[in-house]
């Protein structure tokens, strides 16, 4: 099998694109440069693997899992069936909060916790970004956090990790929280391929999907410095519950809200009111 004879193939199950991507993983030969190869003969143990893992996509199985990777705004990031994929919300949710810490903070050295970091994609970026602040990760999951930990080696990126149900094992304050937690409905419907494949633990979050948002609410402000951002990504039709128990838990407060690419309600930005 030539890189054009498995273009042709894989064509007949996945988007092109998937297949450029299967067969870089593969042989190796980049998406861009296949076109320039398509007389590369696949040895036979290339062969197997590329129609085994057209096989896994056309199982339902995320491409990003097949993979093993995925970019998450200019990180390359490990993530399997232990970790959620990371999305595009996400990725806004991260710029947003640089946004607000560049016009809030300036110059100044942060803490910051990645609360719920699953494959770790938010807290690292914000690394990437600040090398000089102290990064902490934490999720209740031990597998998420190998994964995590495998970013960090693999990103060159130094944080700190802790295993922790929110703040049990949490015992500094900080300048920045940022968590993207579960918060889907129990009873929600939601994609057969996130459904079969991503961890539920990550998903789900009680009857209105609020469990999360209020168990972290609820003790925040025992972690939080005097000046400081809450940033949580949420589900399109939570803003007004999210703001509620914010103003439940907290005084002195202002609430930002931002809406995605899609022109959702998808991020809840909380901050002190200055004094």
């Amino acid at each position: 099998m030539t890189i054009e004879e498995a273009i042709i193939y894989g064509k007949k199950y996945l988007h092109t694109s998937m297949v450029k991507m299967l067969i870089s993983r593969v042989t190796g030969i980049d998406t861009l440069d296949q076109l320039n190869n398509l007389s590369y003969k696949f040895n036979d143990k290339e062969e197997k693997e590329f129609k085994g893992l057209i096989d896994a996509v056309k199982n339902n199985k995320p491409i990003q899992y097949v993979l093993g990777s995925v970019n998450f705004y200019g990180l390359e990031l490990v993530v399997n069936e232990n970790v959620l994929i990371p999305r595009f919300e996400t990725e806004e949710l991260v710029e947003n909060t640089i946004k607000l810490i560049n016009s809030k903070f300036k110059d100044k050295k942060l803490n910051i916790l990645d609360l719920c970091t699953g494959s770790g994609a938010i807290g690292l970026r914000l690394k990437k970004e600040y090398p000089d602040n102290d990064i902490t990760l934490s999720d209740i999951s031990a597998k998420a956090l190998m994964v995590a930990s495998e970013n960090s080696e693999k990103l060159e990126l130094s944080v700190k990790i802790i295993n922790s149900d929110l703040f049990d094992k949490i015992d500094d304050k900080y300048d920045v929280i940022i968590s993207n937690p579960p918060y889907i409905r129990d009873d929600e419907e939601i994609e057969d391929i996130v459904k079969d494949n991503e961890p539920h633990i990550a998903l789900y979050a009680g009857k209105e999907g609020l469990d999360f948002y209020e168990r972290i609410l609820k003790d925040i402000k025992n972690y939080l410095k005097e000046e400081f951002i809450i940033a949580f990504e949420i589900g399109a039709e939570q803003k007004q519950q999210v703001s509620n128990l914010a103003y439940k838990y907290l005084d002195n407060i202002e609430i930002y809200s931002k809406q995605d690419m899609s022109g959702k309600d998808r991020m809840i930005f909380i901050v002190n009111k200055s004094s």
